[in-house]
């Protein structure tokens, strides 16, 4: 038998490690360490993902970890304005330099490298996958306690991207009250069980308004389903946010950094 190279391309041996399931994981910026990354799934658009993802981040550096989020809706990037930046990412012998929030948030998004925010995104499923993996490992992250991951809805490309390429430590699912939604999250539970990537816990966004006279809940999307599904795959944590103004109109300010609230509470105690 000839010696070993672990050049399994060129070798004609059929040896464990050729048979070892391989890895598909990409390597971060060499320069970058990343301690934990949680995803943030919905099954499908329009329930408030990206709001999540900026409010976990949010709770997280005011804890005191050095937060990131990775835009990974390419099509559809929303991260840039909820908080603000408007700049260009910049380029160095590191990589890709990502833009910071006010509060030092690092952010990479697609918007940070087109010439005008509202130029369309016309790419196809691979390449998309492809800058998503660019994002990855060529953006310089540097000391990263917690990455937020702001995923296209569904569980297409790019969901399977993210958790085969990135280290994915658990994910968010977030979801709305009408029924119908019921299954989608379902979708995505199952995906995540798939992937044997464990699911923190759940966010149901838009889930009631509550007057401001008489604090009365008023449910206008519908009752939640939300402790049902909770219940059916052993998840403990849920989490529930109001249809509220003051909250979409510092969305929509680039101000959410300055919102307060305690709804995610219970599901940032579980992601650290």
């Amino acid at each position: 038998m000839s010696e070993c190279t672990h050049n399994c391309e060129s070798c004609g041996s059929d040896c464990g490690e050729r048979k070892a399931p391989q890895s598909l994981v990409e390597p971060a910026n060499e320069m970058s360490n990343i301690k934990k990354v949680i995803a943030v799934v919905s099954g499908k658009g329009g329930v408030g993902k990206s709001l999540v993802t900026s409010l976990l981040a949010v709770n997280a550096s005011r804890e005191g970890y050095k937060t990131a989020i990775l835009d990974a809706d390419i099509t559809g990037p929303s991260i840039p304005r909820v908080f603000g930046v408007h700049e260009r990412a910049m380029s160095s012998d590191l990589g890709i330099i990502p833009a910071k929030s006010k509060n030092g948030i690092e952010i990479m998004s697609i918007n940070l490298l087109l010439a005008s925010e509202t130029d369309p995104v016309v790419w196809r499923g691979p390449v998309i996958a492809g800058a998503v993996k660019q994002f990855w490992s060529d953006v310089y992250w540097g000391d990263v306690d917690y990455m937020f991951v702001d995923m296209p809805p569904g569980t297409g490309d790019v969901p399977l991207t993210v958790f085969q390429s990135l280290p994915v430590d658990g994910i968010i699912i977030v979801t709305s009250p009408q029924e119908l939604v019921s299954m989608i999250v379902e979708k995505a539970v199952n995906m995540a069980e798939l992937m044997k990537v464990p699911v923190l816990g759940i966010v149901e966004n838009m889930s009631y308004y509550e007057c401001p006279s008489c604090k009365d809940k008023h449910y206008i999307f519908g009752e939640s389903h939300i402790e049902e599904i909770a219940k059916k795959y052993g998840i403990e944590r849920i989490a529930r946010i109001p249809i509220n103004p003051e909250l979409a109109e510092k969305c929509d300010n680039g101000n959410i950094e300055q919102v307060e609230g305690d709804w995610l509470e219970s599901v940032s105690d579980a992601i650290y």
